[in-house]
């Protein structure tokens, strides 16, 4: 398949059938500890893996069980700047179990991060939404997904 993908005309992007396994997002923080506490004790996302002193960086994996995609914060000794570039960038999680929705939300309030109001009002009546010790936005939403046929 890798041959086929050096193949293909400069037009094309995704050919059908791309072979990604796994799909990591890592971004930086200089609140390493915080952001981790928030991701993994406030939603409840696995620690998966981590390491230190990894040519000056310190990182921390997080995911959800069974799932190929992960969330990888780092931490550079010279300083890794985090903060948000806007209040739209969003990680969005849909919700599929009932009772999920309130018992997360009520979870990250009791751990001191409370609700904001989101940037764009097409959140406001489908979920909540919170911020990280960086200010990116996690928006819980209450149904298990987007109908991708729109």
């Amino acid at each position: 398949m890798a041959e086929d993908l050096q193949t293909l005309p400069p037009d094309v992007s995704w050919p059908r059938g791309l072979p990604v396994g796994q799909v990591r997002i890592a971004r930086p923080t200089d609140r390493l500890d915080e952001v981790v506490a928030f991701y993994r004790d406030g939603l409840g996302l696995r620690e998966i893996g981590g390491f230190r002193g990894h040519a000056g960086y310190d990182g921390v994996l997080l995911g959800l069980p069974g799932a190929s995609y992960h969330l990888e914060f780092i931490r550079h000794l010279h300083g890794s700047p985090g903060a948000a570039p806007s209040k739209d960038n969003l990680l969005v999680l849909y919700l599929t179990e009932p009772g999920a929705f309130g018992a997360l939300a009520a979870r990250l309030e009791s751990r001191g991060h409370p609700r904001v109001e989101p940037e764009n009002p097409y959140w406001k009546p489908i979920g909540v939404t919170f911020e990280d010790p960086d200010g990116w936005r996690v928006v819980l939403v209450r149904r298990a997904g987007f109908d991708t046929a729109t």
